[in-house]
């Protein structure tokens, strides 16, 4: 007696990884995803020779199920330089991980960034997120990540210049209300591996999960209207039968598909993408907004990391802006004469 498939609902990473592990365990499946092609929100546009994800995304390589479900070498990682350019006081100002970049530990110690005794709560912190098992991390008191850094004795200037806009950028929250215990794990995987880029854009992550499915097994186009424990109901109205169904969409869809009210508020993040004659820096690195003036949280070349993200002779400038009021063109002037401030008029040239 043939047993009926598992019925995934999204296409995502999270989608993806399910129908792989049940693949691998022997299971039969059949994901459906509403959009043209697999990814969810790691997708990635080719336009004009650059690759443009769809807003500014990293692999951290230290994700547990990341080096469990992909392989690496495959994708052909570039990696960041671990730390990070900071604008504040009309200059930009070096904070690297002096564990992988022993040579900046002196800068990094005397660095205006924050003071000496912050450098050393930043030793401890990494001392105390890096031991134990992951679980035990999520044992630990929870409480909002501004809370938890003003309790371990960080200033307000390592807060203002480093911790806000290096989280903003990676919770999409500024005000670092994010849970404590999301911060610690964050903080752990940047701190034991890298933050990468795919050669060929993010969306090589899902595509290289997908190839380890049937082809048969992935329906894309195809957008479900109503789930049950074993059923699914296309918006065609075509009913199809499972041994089990996952709803691997992003929450508010899934809340609606379960019929749960979904009341949380989300964060947003508007990403613009420059082409450069010239790199505006010369390395793959994180810049951030220490005086946080102005639009721009964080910035970085991507084709500094990964060639293949630009045409040759062009680099790619990414940007990240959270949460804001304005419209794009109100946004791109506004984001322009920040580059100028920071890196003079040759930004006035890039498209």
């Amino acid at each position: 007696m043939k047993t009926l498939p598992v019925l995934i609902v999204g296409g995502g990473v999270a989608g993806l990884s399910c129908a792989v592990h049940l693949a691998k365990a022997g299971r039969s499946v059949q994901l459906f995803e509403a959009s043209g092609e697999v990814g969810g929100r790691i997708r990635t546009d080719a336009v004009d020779g650059f690759l443009l994800d769809r807003g500014f995304q990293v692999l951290l390589t230290a994700y547990p199920e990341a080096q469990t479900r992909l392989d690496y070498d495959e994708l052909k990682l570039g990696r960041f330089e671990p730390g990070a350019l900071i604008w504040f006081g009309g200059k930009f100002h070096r904070l690297v991980d002096p564990w992988r970049r022993p040579s900046h530990a002196f800068a990094t110690a005397f660095s205006p960034v924050g003071s000496i005794s912050d450098k050393l709560r930043l030793a401890k912190l990494r001392r105390r997120v890096t031991r134990g098992s992951l679980a035990s991390r999520y044992e630990q008191p929870e409480t909002k990540t501004i809370d938890y850094l003003q309790a371990d004795g960080f200033s307000e200037r390592m807060i203002r210049r480093f911790f806000r806009p290096f989280l903003g950028g990676v919770f999409l929250d500024a005000d670092l209300t994010t849970s404590s215990r999301m911060f610690e794990f964050v903080f752990r995987m940047f701190s034991v591996g890298d933050a990468a880029l795919p050669a060929g854009g993010m969306q090589q992550i899902p595509r290289q999960l997908a190839a380890r499915l049937p082809s048969e097994s992935i329906r894309t186009g195809t957008s479900v209207a109503e789930v049950g424990p074993t059923q699914v109901v296309l918006d065609s109205g075509e009913s199809i039968s499972g041994s089990a169904v996952v709803v691997a969409t992003e929450a508010p869809h899934a809340r609606q598909l379960c019929g749960e009210p979904f009341r949380e508020a989300s964060n947003s993040v508007t990403c613009l993408y420059f082409a450069a004659n010239t790199p505006p820096i010369d390395e793959g690195i994180l810049v951030l907004n220490g005086e946080g003036r102005g639009p721009i949280n964080n910035l970085c070349v991507p084709s500094n990391v990964c060639p293949e993200y630009a045409p040759a002779g062009k680099s790619l400038v990414s940007v990240s802006v959270l949460n804001t009021t304005m419209d794009g063109d109100e946004l791109e002037p506004a984001v322009r004469s920040q580059f100028e401030d920071w890196f003079g008029g040759t930004a006035r040239t890039w498209q």
